[in-house]
């Protein structure tokens, strides 16, 4: 069968019904007389952009604010916003300083997955804020070699330093770099920007839930955005070559709308990971993670109050393991009864693997900040027979190895200590 043929079987699969938005006015649109097929474009709110004897489409299409993607109406954006302006924390995905309006979520639709100057983007796609809408713009390449017009349009219009993508560091912005490198003396500078990326954010707070942290598995998992009739992203290279061959944009609609929902669930997957970040949701599945990257991020006060808030209000689990975690901040400020009464909870309610941590860092306590030799002995020796009970990887070796020559030192300094004090009393004057 003709790649045509499999493509056509594939219409009936797709949501190709025409938008019901006003059509945007593109710059220098021009008349579009010699466009083949320019009713069909038309009809799905794009028009021609035509520069240096050349041109690209722009299709431009609008939602209300108050339109319900997955779990979150778009307005949140703006309340999100204003929370992390009000809020001290410093944070990789905080737009203090910044508008609501002044963000652009951003996603790209490329030939391959590969990078190199061999890959390129036929697509690129965002969505913005502008007054009480949204707006989803995308720049479509008519051809391969035809980009000065589609770089043109692009970098006349978008800001760099607030994109919002998903993995885009990796990928939208490298491939994007390296496709202008090719035609850099015809259209405006690449300039440095500023980027939040929240593929890590979401692989950071959910990689233990997701079998694999993709857009599309957080969308249904987490967003609650179930999408109609989408062509999968891996068919965008095979029907982009369909329509460059036949002109034809009808196919090319189901790329350009997959591509429209994947910048939309960008503003909902923003919005629900500021409120996680944030913490305005209290006591989440998620809370421990995100006190987890505070902590890891330096910010201590911060993980600290996450840590206690769910100690609060946590599940059992979670609760040791924040405890464990707020024990080390406890000794480093020098609350080492604070620190110790909490260890050696974790000693004994934790999993293994914490009770083994939680009983050597009491015998610490223990031995240099409260002076008992025979309280730290016993904790080491909790820990070493917890260890006998488990299959010791390279790494838990090495610690079987400290921890004998910690107890083997403690039961020396106890026979001294024993020694001294037994020389002191026979020092004493017998009273009569």
């Amino acid at each position: 069968m003709s790649l045509k043929n499999k493509l056509n079987r594939m219409k009936k699969h797709m949501n190709l019904e025409p938008a019901t938005h006003s059509l945007p006015v593109a710059k220098n649109a021009g008349t579009g007389k010699d466009i083949p097929y320019l009713d069909k474009w038309l009809e799905d709110d794009t028009v021609s952009y035509h520069f240096d004897d050349d041109y690209c489409f722009i299709r431009e299409v609008r939602y209300p604010l108050n339109h319900e993607h997955g779990i979150y109406a778009f307005s949140e954006l703006k309340k999100i916003v204003k929370e992390w302006n009000q809020t001290p924390l410093s944070h990789p995905l905080s737009t203090k300083g910044r508008k609501s309006e002044e963000l652009f979520f951003f996603d790209t639709e490329t030939t391959g997955l590969g990078g190199g100057a061999g890959n390129t983007i036929f697509l690129l796609g965002y969505a913005y804020i502008e007054g009480e809408e949204v707006v989803v713009k995308q720049h479509i390449l008519r051809e391969p070699g035809s980009e000065i017009p589609l770089y043109q349009s692009f970098l006349e219009s978008i800001n760099y330093e607030t994109l919002v993508t998903y993995n885009g560091k990796s990928f939208d912005w490298p491939q994007l770099k390296t496709r202008h490198t090719l035609i850099k003396e015809h259209v405006p500078k690449l300039p440095e920007f500023g980027h939040f990326d929240l593929y890590h954010a979401s692989r950071r707070l959910w990689k233990n839930k997701l079998e694999r942290v993709k857009l599309s598995a957080v969308e249904t998992d987490i967003l609650g955005v179930h999408r109609k009739d989408d062509i999968p992203g891996y068919l965008a290279p095979m029907i982009y070559f369909d329509f460059v061959e036949r002109k034809n944009p009808e196919i090319l609609f189901g790329i350009m709308k997959h591509n429209e929902m994947d910048v939309l669930s960008l503003i909902t997957l923003y919005i629900h990971l500021s409120r996680k970040i944030l913490q305005m949701d209290g006591y989440t599945e998620e809370s421990m993670e995100i006190a987890r990257w505070l902590d890891y991020l330096g910010k201590k006060q911060e993980s600290v109050d996450a840590y206690e808030k769910i100690l609060a209000a946590g599940n059992e689990e979670d609760r040791i393991i924040a405890g464990h975690a707020l024990a080390f901040q406890k000794k480093k400020q020098k609350q080492y009864n604070e620190a110790l009464e909490i260890w050696r909870e974790v000693a004994l309610k934790g999993q293994v693997q914490l009770r083994i941590a939680a009983s050597i860092e009491c015998a610490k306590l223990y031995e240099h900040q409260f002076k008992d030799i025979p309280n730290a002995i016993e904790c080491s020796l909790a820990a070493q027979q917890e260890m006998k009970g488990e299959e010791l990887g390279l790494p838990s070796k090495r610690k079987q190895i400290e921890l004998e020559k910690r107890i083997h030192r403690l039961e020396q300094k106890k026979k001294s200590n024993d020694i001294a004090n037994g020389a002191r009393k026979s020092a004493m004057p017998i009273s009569e």
